[in-house]
């Protein structure tokens, strides 16, 4: 009996949110150990590498390209050559590409391995102080205001802690429909997690509005959104 031959494996593998301490040994040794790497942004991915010291083969995979990749990765991982997929920061495919080439793999019969590791999401639900034993994710709201707030009404109809992502140019008009559908509850905002000017506020969103309507906003943003059953407070303070 001849031996099929040996077939590729999926890595989806986590890496840093900001700060380049967080990338697990684990992860290293497996984009190390890959024939290819799958990046949303190459040149952030290829600064990474740099640092710890690997030389790879790099492609994008961006949601504009992720149905002409599908193919060329599968048959990479036919051809018997494992595959790491990695997003610009975090944990890939939660809110970012790569979900098409993981059911991909699946389908057609793949190994398909986490390498879990750094995760804006749960980072900041750790950090905000909400229940985290239910949660809703929301991802990027829309740009359009009556589809932002068509979708905030539905969010806001849980009891669950809600997290979100926002852009810092589009962060101020965000925290106000929240203000308008949710009422004044209680938020965390979480700005440029892990990097040298973290900042982590929790509070009731007019004060939260008031704080970033005044200075301009850079970075990374995270939102959590306490249930709406939770009591709101008359100001906000620093987490550190």
């Amino acid at each position: 009996m001849v031996d099929s031959p040996k077939t590729g494996t999926l890595f989806v593998v986590a890496t840093p949110i900001g700060n380049m301490e967080d990338l697990t040994p684990r992860a290293a040794r497996v984009l190390g150990e890959v024939e290819l790497i799958a990046a949303e942004d190459t040149r952030t991915t290829g600064r990474l590498l740099q640092r710890i010291g690997l030389r790879k083969p790099l492609i994008s995979l961006f949601r504009q390209n992720t149905a002409r990749r599908v193919e060329e990765l599968l048959a990479l991982l036919r051809a018997g050559k494992s595959v790491a997929i990695v997003s610009e920061s975090g944990t890939p495919v939660v809110s970012d590409p790569g979900v098409e080439v993981v059911k991909a793999a699946h389908e057609a019969g793949f190994p398909v391995r986490t390498i879990p590791g750094p995760s804006a999401v749960t980072a900041a639900l750790s950090a905000s102080g909400f229940p985290a034993d239910h949660f809703t994710f929301a991802g990027f709201l829309p740009r359009k205001r009556g589809k932002r707030q068509t979708l905030l009404r539905k969010l806001s109809a849980t009891e669950s802690t809600v997290v979100l992502f926002e852009s810092p140019y589009r962060l101020v008009e965000t925290l106000r429909d929240i203000l308008e559908v949710f009422g004044d509850v209680e938020i965390a905002l979480c700005r440029e997690m892990t990097k040298l000017h973290e900042e982590i506020r929790r509070g009731a969103v007019s004060a939260i509005v008031a704080r970033f309507s005044a200075i301009t906003v850079r970075g990374e943003i995270v939102v959590v959104i306490g249930g709406t059953k939770s009591a709101s407070l008359p100001g906000e303070g620093m987490i550190k």
